[in-house]
């Protein structure tokens, strides 16, 4: 059975594709799927944080399917397309383009073309090997002249050198005699299907052989990017090496033609090698020699000794990052699969580079930047790797200072004021819907707060001066113009805006846009007494920051007369002014043929409605916790959690963690299980157009900051756990300060190992105490 309906209110009578088997370090699916394909070849995407890949077919396949491959950083400026057109609206829309196609293999058996769409396919597997970062395929069909034969096929996409990509393709003949023919192609004559005017993005520029090796150039139109790719092909028969037969070549595509015969149980292997490299990363001149260097040094290497470096690579991020749950093979599978994701789509070896909410597994988005790494990806790159990779996040944003500068002066702002752009690849905003462009200005205040985390975590201060306060201040220059002098209310207002809630559209005094702006002024004063109190010879960053006691004193007063609506009777901030005129109807009592309602109901009826797609209110409850007891939590947890529809990926990820605050197990591993196997089992009927990567580093917070309650108060890691009843036990492994840290969670308690040289300070709701280099302790408390 392919589909199935969800177990729980939030899920009721929504369907979802159920066929990914359970496995705690393996992504399988055992049947050919056609009418699913591209659902599934976005689940067995691979990549390695430079250049990455859906799970196309290597052979022809004219069934359905999106063919995508994607190279880090490298985008083409769309032209915007919109029915009206109004000032401030971006040029372009930045998109991180389909690049060139190194796998495909045009396979004849017997004169006829090898395509799973046109012959009777007996089995098939598709099977992600997580653990070695390896996809697998394999496959038994037969030919309509009745030949059969078996395909079993691997591709890396390699973490130990990252401009380089292999696979293997073995045909087997289960009959015979057959005459095989094997064509294998590299082409840059590639397209986009998300292509706003129909337009190819690259113009090929060469192709041809360089020895024994075929190569492709291109560059894109507009942006001039070019790209170089040389691969190298080797097909094994019976008894030799199949030499090849005849090349054929057309304007950006070559290809090697391998003829063989095969008899009944006979093999014939065909592996293929790549190196892609691009002007981003190397002088143009100097392209051709460095995609050579790459592949020579694969030379040496048999195709096993690949996978086994691959495997070593993968290991070291495993031993740093993963996550063990006993007792419930679904989660396991779930968390693992998205740290997997995680770690294919950003590696922090490139400051010039972020992580856009596909990957390298589909079109969806453009492969932009989005304030999704701000809130929700700097948490567990924080606490995975080295704190040099957060602080690459938050670098590129840095760099970018000065396009947010220029986003906000097309908009009428001055002073230096600075507008991070919704989307973005090179700091320039290119997003082309206005509610969003011009309204969901709430962005800044995630960079601003990323900032403070990453500080507060690492205790790197140094920071703040050498680049955030610089980002800090402009942000709070663009708060003190956003916002207006009500004379009615006698408060600052904030007029026009869309909240995370993306469900409501230009509304008045978002509590949660006003609240971050506040908290974004109080910061900044707050570092800026810092700054000013450390030593004389800061006076002069100050200076150079040209903020004045007038414009601090402003913001100020900003932050004492901020208007946040309210309601007395519920004891509740409101989402907006207005928000209690709706008919407050809760997702419970919708009819279940109604959902999602962003795939069956009009925007007019939406924005009327009081649903809303995913934490606003609560998102500010989550980001600044520390401002709210646990009652008012509970109050706004209940009031609005019932009239959240969660059809935006990065909804249930917070609604777990206040729930497992809020001691609701029950609720928390509901969330927890919507968020972890978002992908995997379709919750949203999204999948197809690419993986939801961003939110996958919402599930780690959710077990890391959810169920551990793991947090940071006055410098110390505080530790809370709780235990999902359907759980044995989990643990996972954190680095902080310097300290690694292996925290292990059952029903009787949980254990926290210090296995490195450095001494942590922990707090738990029993005590506070030191635990010091290669040492352990066991703490007898558990929710």
């Amino acid at each position: 059975m392919i589909e199935a309906e969800y177990p729980s209110r939030i899920e009721k009578n929504i369907k979802m594709k159920t066929y990914i088997k359970h496995n705690p370090w393996q992504i399988i699916e055992d049947t050919f799927r056609p009418e699913h394909n591209e659902f599934s070849e976005s689940i067995f995407a691979i990549g390695n944080g430079r250049m990455g890949q859906r799970a196309n077919f290597e052979e022809e396949f004219s069934g359905k399917t999106l063919q995508g491959s994607y190279l880090a950083g490298i985008y083409y400026p769309d032209k915007t397309r919109v029915g009206w057109w109004k000032n401030g609206y971006p040029e372009y829309f930045a998109k991180v383009i389909n690049s060139i196609d190194w796998i495909g293999l045009h396979i004849l058996v017997n004169g006829q073309v090898l395509d799973l769409n046109k012959v009777a396919v007996k089995s098939f597997e598709r099977r992600l090997d997580m653990q070695n970062g390896v996809l697998y395929r394999s496959f038994i069909v037969e030919m309509p002249d009745g030949a059969q034969l078996k395909v079993e096929a691997s591709r890396m996409y390699h973490l130990f050198a990252s401009e380089t990509a292999s696979l293997q393709y073995n045909i087997q003949a289960l009959s015979g005699p057959i005459a095989l023919e094997v064509r294998s192609h590299l082409n840059a004559e590639v397209v986009n299907r998300d292509s706003n005017y129909d337009e190819q993005f690259w113009e090929s520029t060469a192709q041809g052989r360089d020895g024994e090796n075929t190569f492709v150039a291109a560059r894109t139109k507009k942006t001039g990017f070019e790209v170089y790719a040389l691969l190298t092909t080797t097909v094994t028969g019976p008894t030799a090496v199949v030499e090849v037969q005849d090349t054929v070549t057309s304007r950006g595509c070559i290809a090697e033609i391998y003829k063989t015969e095969l008899t009944e149980s006979q093999i014939c292997c065909v592996e293929k090698r790549v190196s892609i490299v691009t002007s981003q990363n190397h002088v143009s001149a100097e392209l051709e020699v460095a995609a050579s260097v790459n592949l020579h040094k694969l030379d040496a290497l048999s195709y096993e000794q690949l996978k086994e470096k691959q495997a070593a690579a993968w290991q070291a991020i495993w031993a740093e990052s993963d996550i063990e749950i006993s007792g419930d093979v679904a989660a396991q599978q779930a968390i693992r699969y998205n740290i997997f994701q995680l770690n294919q789509t950003y590696t922090g070896e490139d400051e010039r580079l972020n992580i856009g909410p596909k990957g390298f597994t589909g079109e969806k988005y453009g492969g932009v930047t989005y304030w999704d790494t701000e809130a929700y990806c700097i948490p567990f790159y924080l606490a995975t790797q080295s704190p040099n990779i957060a602080r690459n996040l938050l670098i590129y944003r840095h760099q970018q200072l000065d396009k947010a500068i220029e986003n906000a002066a097309k908009l009428g702002f001055t002073n230096g004021a600075a507008l991070y752009p919704m989307v973005t690849i090179n700091g320039e905003e290119c997003h082309n819907e206005w509610e969003i462009t011009f309204e969901e200005i709430h962005r800044n205040g995630a960079i601003a707060f990323a900032i403070y985390n990453y500080v507060r975590y690492t205790g790197d201060q140094d920071y703040i001066w050498s680049h955030g306060l610089e980002v800090l201040v402009a942000i709070s220059r663009f708060w003190a113009q956003r916002v207006n002098w009500s004379a009615e209310r006698q408060q600052y207002v904030m007029l026009g805006v869309t909240g995370p809630n993306e469900y409501e559209n230009n509304v008045n005094n978002n509590w949660y846009t006003n609240r971050i702006a506040s908290w974004c002024l109080e910061y900044t004063l707050d570092c800026l007494n810092k700054l000013a109190q450390l030593s004389s010879d800061n006076a002069e960053a100050l200076k150079k920051l040209a903020i004045g006691a007038e414009e601090q004193e402003k913001w100020q007063h900003i932050i004492d007369n901020m208007y946040y609506p309210f309601d007395a009777q519920r004891g509740v901030f409101l989402q907006q002014d207005g928000f209690l005129d709706k008919e407050l109807i809760p997702v419970a009592e919708l009819d279940p043929a109604q959902r999602p309602i962003n795939q069956r109901w009009s925007w007019d009826r939406i924005l009327r409605s009081c649903y809303i797609k995913q934490a606003d209110v609560l998102q500010g409850f989550y980001f600044l916790e520390d401002q709210f007891d646990l009652e008012a939590l509970r109050r706004h947890y209940e009031f609005y959690e019932p009239f959240t529809v969660h059809e935006s990926s990065l909804s249930p990820c917070v609604h777990a963690i206040l729930a497992a605050k809020l001691n609701k197990p029950e609720k928390a591993y509901e969330f927890y299980l919507r968020t972890s196997r978002l992908d995997l089992d379709d919750y949203n009927n999204d999948t197809e157009d690419g993986l939801h990567i961003t939110s996958m580093a919402g599930t780690w917070m959710t077990i890391v900051e959810g169920f551990a309650g793991m947090r940071i108060k006055g410098g110390k890691l505080y530790l809370n756990p709780m235990l999902p009843k359907e759980w044995e036990g989990y643990k996972f492994r954190i680095l902080f300060r310097g300290a690694t840290l292996l925290i292990a969670v059952r029903s009787d308690g949980f254990t926290i190992e210090n296995d490195s040289d450095t001494a942590a300070h922990i707090q738990t709701e029993a005590e506070a105490f030191v635990l010091a280099a290669q040492s352990k302790k066991q703490v007898f408390q558990v929710r």
